[in-house]
């Protein structure tokens, strides 16, 4: 079985160089990470166990040990104070990510139900994009058990893609299923 980036060397990229009119094979745009963000907020200061959780969870979808974001700065208004733990990150690399691309696209998305597609106004304007996952319990590995409240989580997709025209060509050339253009 071929993995994902093996396809991309030798199909993806020659044929994201003629699409794209790019002459230069290190020109051609390519994923460099994915990064995973799930934030907690409030619902971590009030309960230390829930951050364990969330990691435990977010570990089996990546595949990788989620990293704690702390707060920058202190919000009275939110009982927040600077060094809380507000959130989980992992930033997959090399064959995770991959890994991580080929299952999210194969295998979670379409478990969503009435799935047509994802936005294409995700995108930043320099080729990265940043998809909005409503539950992981679209993730088969994560087991019902680990489960103790549905939550949501954002991945963005790093690439060295110069807009987003190439960006969309890259992630579609990925197996990215975009909605289709009214």
């Amino acid at each position: 079985m071929t993995t994902l980036h093996d396809t991309y060397r030798k199909e993806l990229a020659p044929k994201l160089m003629q699409e794209l009119g790019i002459k230069n094979t290190m020109a051609v745009p390519k994923l460099t990470k994915i990064v995973i963000n799930c934030g907690i907020g409030a619902e971590a200061l009030k309960d230390k166990k829930i951050i364990e959780k969330v990691r435990e969870q977010l570990g089996v979808i990546s595949g990788q040990r989620p990293q704690i974001t702390r707060a920058k700065m202190a919000i009275s208004t939110f009982k927040l104070r600077a060094g809380d733990p507000v959130g989980l990150r992992v930033t997959l690399r090399g064959t995770r990510m991959y890994d991580f691309m080929t299952r999210l696209v194969a295998v979670a998305l379409p478990r969503v139900r009435d799935f047509r597609g994802i936005p294409r106004k995700g995108f930043d304007g320099k080729g990265n994009y940043t998809l909005g996952i409503v539950e992981q319990t679209i993730f088969p590995e994560l087991e019902y058990a680990m489960i103790d409240r549905v939550r949501g989580f954002e991945v963005t997709f790093v690439t060295t893609a110069v807009d987003n025209r190439q960006g969309v060509a890259l992630l579609t050339a990925l197996g990215m299923p975009f909605e289709k253009e009214k």
